[in-house]
């Protein structure tokens, strides 16, 4: 379904479930993501369509936590205004966002160590979020937030293709972070904590983007940009801002291994997670 979604299709949906809006350009947003595709509706909106129909899911979640997310947060998530049933056009709900001033990191390059400052309390803001009744762990966050134990038969055949000289730390990696699990009580996390997902503006944080991931449990998956962001003094004032335990940080090392080692061109990426 992803490869035709494209911004006329989107236009076409708008005219016909929203005829208010009918008339607003539609035109795609730049970087797209995975589990979603993003249309610029006018200027203060956006047009979210899932690519599948394992994301619906993600959408109705967000429906219903968004609002109780930025009643709490200190700084903007994205804010549904409306949402499409299927039709024959497209056959899974979609929904209307308002779009968020400012601009992705991979495009902003704000500085690391302000950015890792920002980015830990944004973080830990949001594990300080209200968690009762949260939606736990699943398909919906792909797993993130609930043991990696669930994605460590992948990890270790992907490791296992990795050169001699580098093996033996990956494996060493996968067996610190699957020798603990979160025991306090679950919290929320984002999920996918990646440089696309992450609002810019003055080159500081600005907000949140994509929660199709997020959920409460163990927050161990958002340290992950300790590996995927940062390095050096970044990474030194992330990892102090974050405030989690050495098993959080272990577990966080081995999300980041396991996402890296199964990635085209796996090693560098997990070269820099374990140097």
């Amino acid at each position: 379904m992803g490869g035709r979604l494209n911004a006329d299709l989107a236009a076409r949906l708008v005219a016909r479930a929203f005829p208010r809006w009918a008339d607003l350009p539609v035109r795609e947003v730049q970087p797209q993501g995975h589990d979603h595709r993003t249309f610029r509706l006018g200027e203060e909106l956006t047009v979210r369509l899932p690519s599948a129909p394992e994301y619906v899911p993600q959408l109705a979640k967000e429906v219903r936590w968004l609002p109780h997310l930025a009643a709490h947060l200190p700084f903007p998530v994205p804010e549904v205004v409306a949402v499409a049933e299927p039709t024959p056009d497209f056959p899974l709900p979609w929904s209307v966002r308002r779009w968020l001033t400012g601009d992705v990191a991979s495009r902003a390059r704000p500085d690391p160590v302000v950015f890792a400052g920002d980015l830990a309390a944004a973080l830990v803001a949001l594990r300080g979020v209200p968690a009762a009744g949260g939606p736990p762990p699943g398909g919906h966050s792909a797993h993130r937030g609930g043991p990696l134990a669930h994605y460590a038969d992948e990890a270790r055949t992907a490791v296992d293709a990795l050169p001699d000289g580098l093996r033996a730390t990956a494996h060493a990696v996968l067996d610190e972070a699957l020798a603990s699990t979160w025991t306090a009580d679950p919290v929320w996390f984002h999920g996918d904590v990646a440089v696309d997902d992450l609002l810019v503006r003055d080159g500081r944080l600005a907000g949140l983007l994509d929660l199709g991931c997020s959920g409460v449990g163990d927050p161990a998956c958002d340290v992950v940009p300790a590996w995927t962001l940062f390095e050096g003094p970044s990474r030194a004032v992330f990892r102090e801002g974050l405030e989690l335990d050495e098993d959080t940080w272990a577990r966080g090392r081995g999300w980041a291994l396991w996402k890296a080692a199964i990635t085209p061109g796996a090693e560098d990426g997990v070269r820099a997670v374990c140097a």
